[in-house]
């Protein structure tokens, strides 16, 4: 009896590690994919008309028989949270992953929640509460989380790598990268996110269908998408669809790691609460710096290690403090049902 209390109780810890453990596998497919040509829109595109069809049956079965209005109000946020949760977000994200390393992207994303909570207090939907000691640690979380960004994006310091350099010879360590270009393309992708959250906030008052409200949202990020992929890039080439490795990523993300992610990450937040699933993502970007220096012999530098280590102390700090938050201060209505509900595609990136 107390071995299967044990596992009972164990199933959330062991949802998350398979979700970063997928999230890690899709972090170095997707460079490889990206280093060796495929067009970022393409992807974004074909992963999502992928996604679509793996939601498509939860929503018409366990939200078949709920009313559904599709106002106007409903499908203009509906197109905001597409463009802001994938057409923007995940478009600079391939594109500053493909200019980068995967776990120098991998870190940049793990400022997320600092940054939209940085945002929500600047708009004055929430409050940094510095006379409590919850809003006094959650604020330096964001601070910790804002230094560690800083050194791991403006100093680099002694670099090394894991195993003999000349052992690897591949694509990654051959392809040029562009630094500068893809910070701010991560930066702006991280911000993207940010506006996402508080977008969701107003989908979920007039749209509280969350299967119905993801179905919808791919098939309009994917039709986004196409446009914008047409406007950067016309060739049939660009678009055209192989039995590569990036096919093999595409079916991947889209038909394994985007419908895991909606499915775990709901269901581990009705379980743990929506902090939990958050709390491993410093365990993921462990994931991705090891293995991509194991596997593909990419030099580690001390700033992006220390950058790294700070990040996931504020990142703790800060989600600390946001738990304790809800002793502290009742939040309105509309952000406590998107703070339960949502499901950061983030995690599946």
């Amino acid at each position: 009896m107390e071995m299967k209390n044990l596992l009972m109780g164990s199933r959330p810890v062991m949802a998350m590690l398979l979700l970063q453990g997928l999230g890690t596998a899709l972090q170095l497919l997707t460079k490889v994919a990206l280093n060796k040509g495929t067009f970022v829109y393409a992807f974004v595109v074909y992963r999502h008309a992928i996604a679509t069809l793996c939601v498509a049956p939860f929503a018409f079965f366990f939200e078949r028989n709920k009313e559904k209005k599709l106002s106007f109000e409903v499908w203009f946020w509906l197109s905001m949270n597409a463009i802001t949760g994938v057409t923007m977000a995940m478009g600079l994200f391939y594109y500053g992953l493909r200019d980068t390393t995967a776990t120098f992207a991998t870190n940049m994303i793990n400022l997320v929640p600092v940054i939209t909570f940085a945002f929500s207090t600047v708009l004055g939907i929430e409050k940094l509460l510095l006379q409590t000691r919850a809003g006094k640690i959650k604020t330096a979380g964001t601070i910790i989380c804002l230094v560690g960004a800083l050194i791991a994006i403006l100093y680099k310091g002694e670099s090394f790598h894991i195993g003999h350099e000349h052992m690897f010879e591949n694509s990654i360590i051959k392809k040029k990268t562009h630094w500068a270009r893809g910070t701010i393309m991560l930066l702006s992708c991280c911000l993207s996110f940010a506006i996402w959250y508080l977008v969701q906030v107003e989908l979920l008052k007039v749209f509280p269908l969350k299967y119905w409200g993801t179905m919808l949202t791919f098939i309009i990020a994917a039709a986004q998408s196409t446009a914008m992929g047409l406007c950067l890039n016309r060739s049939k080439a660009a678009w055209k669809l192989e039995w590569n490795l990036s096919l093999a990523t595409i079916i991947f993300s889209g038909a394994m790691v985007t419908p895991a992610t909606f499915l775990l990450v709901s269901w581990t937040i009705k379980k743990r609460g929506p902090t939990f699933p958050s709390l491993f993502n410093p365990l993921g970007l462990i994931a991705v710096a090891v293995l991509e220096a194991l596997i593909f012999g990419e030099e580690i530098s001390l700033g992006s290690l220390l950058g790294m280590l700070i990040i996931i102390v504020g990142l703790y700090s800060f989600l600390w403090g946001r738990k304790q938050e809800p002793v502290v201060l009742r939040r309105p209505s509309g952000a406590a049902r998107a703070e339960v509900a949502r499901i950061p595609e983030s995690g599946g990136l």
